[in-house]
């Protein structure tokens, strides 16, 4: 059976994970405070601050609490899916307004255009929003990337660890689990997709292995087909 779908990782698979904690992070730590302050009233700001004092287990914290509780989950990167939320309205100003830039390798940008063309469906799975996904593809250095992808998957589709959030995916996308080549730079996101039926490869930029899982240094060295 083979190949139709290809799901893709975000940091240190597409992109340089020095792109998310040196430039993504800090930004969004140092403009996120007075944006919830500003948009506190806003319906969609709003939802995500109740759900901050939901998740911390206090429902009674006045913004500035909540802003402290963000910016602790920033530190410690908590994979709070308000927290992306959040990120992922701050990031949107940064982008929109030019200040950011998605970092997206060369060779993930060659392969996921050849990969379009031959007619593979292609996804991305990343612990940041579906916002913030878009954004990253969307205002790339390489122009708007977005148009190269069917579909987008954060958290609310599952934790990247567990296999359940696999199969999820997969029965999002409509196609037989071994049908599916996950790609990750994490061992234990390979197990958990490897556990749920998909076929894997894993992206090890600085070399190394990872697991028992057929790994490549670069894009250029995935031939789906093979799979």
């Amino acid at each position: 059976m083979s190949i139709k779908a290809i799901v893709t990782d975000i940091e240190g698979t597409t992109s340089a994970v020095s792109f998310v904690f040196d430039v993504l992070f800090p930004y969004a730590a140092k403009h996120l405070p007075d944006f919830v302050r500003q948009n506190a009233e806003r319906a969609d700001v709003a939802e995500q601050l109740d759900a901050v004092r939901r998740d911390s287990n206090a429902p009674q914290a006045e913004v500035e609490r909540v802003v402290e509780i963000l910016l602790s989950w920033i530190e410690e990167d908590r994979k709070a899916t308000p927290l992306k939320a959040l990120q992922g309205m701050v990031w949107a100003q940064g982008y929109h307004a030019g200040q950011l830039k998605g970092h997206v390798y060369p060779d993930a940008v060659e392969a996921l255009q050849r990969w379009h063309a031959a007619g593979y469906q292609l996804f991305v799975y990343s612990s940041g929003s579906i916002q913030a996904q878009k954004l990253i593809f969307g205002c790339s250095e390489a122009g708007d990337l977005t148009p190269l992808f069917d579909g987008f998957f954060d958290t609310t589709s599952g934790p990247k660890r567990e296999a359940q959030s696999y199969t999820n995916i997969q029965q999002a996308i409509g196609v037989e689990p071994e049908e599916i080549l996950f790609l990750s730079d994490i061992v234990e996101e390979l197990d958990a997709a490897q556990s749920a039926g998909l076929q894997t490869c894993g992206l090890a930029r600085e070399g190394g292995e990872l697991g028992s899982h057929i790994a490549v240094d670069t894009f250029s060295g995935i031939e789906p087909e093979a799979f």
